[in-house]
């Protein structure tokens, strides 16, 4: 895609799933790539190796060759998070692309939740983008370059999810999170999206995709009748992130199958 080669990309929570694929892809398409890991540096390391794995199938006319580098940092901590961008600038000499991907939720009845479960996905989902949007943007105007945020969502920002009241509140505050950002540093050249996945065959959801029961009633919700990839997260993030999108901000592009049309209207029960 056009424009990716010799940027800088910095993902976090790209140890497996989603975050995984959209550094794998970013580093094809010619990134530099920051891997961002909370505990498991292991598995961040092997996403570094599969990043340089798939890039050997890349042709390139250019002479330009990306590097990876593995950065550990909590997201949850303000310290960690500049140390992080920091870290990233100095290894890369700059950063141009930003993509908050580190999330967690929590399955409780909203009665039973307690308050420091709903506080702890707010401080990863909500307070971690804000903090690593906030040092980003910083980058950004220090060298005064365009640069580009990237806010992995769900469909949950506009699905209520019983349950899940605390990622489904973090979801909703992350699309207000993407406009905000994108309005007020429009006129600096810093675009601000996010993603909001639908159903994705993931790690963190091995719970309905191992369970064929469970498989069948998600996929039932669907109308194209099948769950997602991280990979096709990961590509509509690559265009995002692209000079292709350059006229594309304070958007959520919703990568879900149709899910967010209503497959239940699929026939018009409501009027016939």
């Amino acid at each position: 895609m056009k424009g990716l080669t010799g940027k800088t990309a910095l993902v976090t929570g790209a140890t497996s799933g989603i975050g995984r694929a959209i550094a794998i892809r970013l580093f094809q398409e010619g990134c530099n790539v920051a891997i961002d890991y909370l505990e498991d540096r292991g598995a961040a390391e092997e996403t570094a190796r599969m990043a340089h794995t798939a890039a050997e199938t890349v042709s390139r006319t250019d002479k330009f060759r990306p590097r990876t580098n593995v950065i550990q940092a909590d997201v949850t901590l303000e310290e960690d998070v500049r140390r992080m961008v920091r870290a990233t600038v100095k290894e890369f000499g700059k950063l141009d692309v930003l993509v908050n991907n580190a999330g967690i939720h929590f399955s409780t009845p909203s009665h039973e939740l307690s308050l420091s479960d709903f506080d702890a996905v707010l401080n990863v989902n909500l307070r971690g983008a804000f903090m690593c949007s906030r040092e980003a943007i910083a980058a950004f105007l220090a060298t005064q370059t365009p640069g580009v945020i990237i806010n992995i969502s769900s469909v949950h920002q506009i699905i209520p999810k019983p349950k899940y009241m605390g990622y489904s509140a973090s979801r909703g505050a992350t699309g207000s999170l993407t406009r905000t950002f994108a309005l007020e540093y429009a006129d600096r050249g810093i675009r601000v999206n996010a993603i909001a996945p639908g159903a994705t065959a993931t790690p963190i959801n091995r719970p309905w995709v191992e369970d064929p029961v469970k498989y069948e009633e998600v996929v039932r919700h669907i109308p194209l009748n099948r769950v997602g990839t991280a990979e096709e997260m990961a590509a509509a993030t690559a265009f995002l992130c692209s000079d292709e999108a350059s006229y594309i901000t304070g958007q959520t592009l919703y990568i879900d199958g149709g899910l967010t049309i209503y497959a239940d209207f699929r026939t018009a029960w409501s009027s016939e």
